[in-house]
C-alpha cells in the first residue's frame, strides 16, 4: 500500500526549487522588430527566476550572436542568470544542446527542464512536471525520466492547420517507437500517457528530463542520419529529444498545462512549412531504421483521419506535398491522390 509520498507536493517544490536546471533557448531574427519578443522573454525569466533558489541554474541560449546574443548577454545580467551563444544560428536544438553544456558542471541538478522563450509554458507549472516524474520514478522505480507538458488541444492555441500537421507527425512517431519496441523486444511503456490521450504530444516544447536522460538527449554526439543540419536541429527537434530519451531507456510521462489561448509569437511562419513538418517525420524513420514500407503505410492509415483532408484542394494537395517529400527522402514511389482517400462509409 502507498504510504502517500508519491502524492507529495511538498517534495515538488523542493526538488524544483533546489535540484532543477532551466534552458530558454532564445532566437531573436536578425533585422525584425523584437520588442514583444524580448518583453515576454523577460516576463518569462522573472517567472522562472521565483521558481528556483538559484538564477544561475537558468540559462538563456541564444541561437547563435546574431539572433539574440547581444539581448540574452543583457538579461542576464539584469536577472542574475546564466547565458551561453551559440557560435552561429542552426536551430533550436544546437541553443538547446549549448544550455545544458553550460549548466553541466552544476552536479546539484537532478532534473533539466526546457522552456520556450514566450511564456507560454508557465514557470509556475513546472513543479507539476516535476511532481509527475517523482511520483512516476516511485510507482515504477525506474530513474529516468522524460515528462512531456501535454496541450489540452493542439488547434486551439496554434491554428488549425498546425495542429492537423502535428497529429500527423505525433501518430507517426508513435507508430515509428512501437515498431522499434516490438524488433527490439522492449516493450514501449506508455501506462503514464495513455490514460490522458490517444497519442502522446511529443511535439510540445515543454520538457523535463531527469540528468542521465538529459546527458543522452544534449550532450551524446548529433546523429543526423543522413538528413541535413536544418532537418535535424531546428524542423525535427522535438521528435530528437524524445526519441533520444526513449532509446536511453527513459520512461514517458505526460502532465496537462495551460497554454495561452494564441501563441504570441512564433517562427512556424518563417520556415516552410511542408519542408518542416515532413522532416518531423523523415529524421525518427531513420534513426530506427523503419523500413519505408511501413512508413508509407502509416501515412495511408493516418492521412485520411484527418479533418485537414476536408479542406478540398488545398487541404489534400499540402498533406500529398509532405508526403511525397518523405517518400523522396525514403525511396519510395510517389504518392498519388487517393493517399486521402479514406473508407467510403464513415
Amino acid at each position: 500500500m502507498s504510504d502517500g509520498s508519491e502524492y507529495s507536493a511538498r517534495q515538488a517544490r523542493r526538488t524544483t526549487r533546489q535540484s532543477t536546471g532551466i534552458v530558454i533557448p532564445v532566437y531573436l531574427p536578425p533585422g525584425a522588430d523584437h520588442r514583444l519578443q524580448l518583453e515576454l522573454l523577460a516576463d518569462n525569466v522573472e517567472a522562472c527566476v521565483a521558481a528556483v533558489d538559484d538564477p544561475q541554474v537558468i540559462c538563456l541560449a541564444a541561437d547563435g550572436p546574431d539572433c539574440g546574443g547581444e539581448e540574452v548577454s543583457q538579461l542576464a545580467c539584469t536577472y542574475g542568470v546564466s547565458s551561453t551563444v551559440g557560435d552561429r544560428n542552426r536551430g533550436k536544438l544546437s541553443a538547446l544542446r549549448h544550455g545544458v553544456d553550460r549548466l553541466w558542471d552544476r552536479a546539484d541538478l537532478k532534473w533539466l527542464a526546457v522552456i520556450d522563450a514566450d511564456g507560454d509554458h508557465f514557470a509556475n507549472e513546472l513543479a507539476n512536471l516535476t511532481r509527475a516524474g517523482l511520483a512516476t520514478q516511485q510507482r515504477c522505480q525506474i530513474h529516468d525520466i522524460l515528462v512531456i507538458g501535454r496541450r489540452t488541444s493542439r488547434h486551439r492555441p496554434m491554428g488549425w492547420l498546425r495542429g492537423e500537421l502535428e497529429e500527423l507527425a505525433d501518430r507517426v512517431l508513435l507508430d515509428a517507437l512501437t515498431y522499434a519496441a516490438a524488433t527490439t523486444g522492449r516493450p514501449l511503456r506508455l501506462e503514464a500517457v495513455t490514460s490522458i490521450e490517444e497519442f502522446p504530444d511529443f511535439h510540445s516544447g515543454f520538457k523535463l528530463f531527469t540528468r542521465n536522460v538529459a546527458d543522452a538527449v544534449f550532450r551524446r554526439a548529433p546523429q543526423l542520419c543522413d538528413v541535413d543540419e536544418d532537418a535535424y536541429y531546428r524542423h525535427g527537434c522535438e521528435a530528437v529529444m524524445t526519441l533520444e530519451a526513449m532509446e536511453a531507456g527513459a520512461q514517458l510521462v505526460s502532465v496537462q498545462r495551460t497554454t495561452f489561448n494564441e501563441q504570441p509569437v512564433s517562427t512556424f511562419g518563417q520556415l516552410q512549412r511542408d519542408r518542416l513538418v515532413a522532416d518531423k517525420m523523415i529524421w525518427p524513420c531513420r534513426r530506427l531504421g523503419i523500413p519505408p514500407i511501413f512508413v508509407a503505410q502509416w501515412l495511408r492509415n493516418h492521412v485520411p483521419r484527418l479533418l485537414l483532408t476536408t479542406l478540398a484542394p488545398e487541404g489534400k494537395q499540402e498533406l500529398l506535398t509532405i508526403c511525397n517529400l518523405i517518400a523522396q527522402a525514403l525511396d519510395l514511389t510517389p504518392f498519388e491522390s487517393d493517399l486521402t482517400d479514406g473508407p467510403l462509409f464513415v
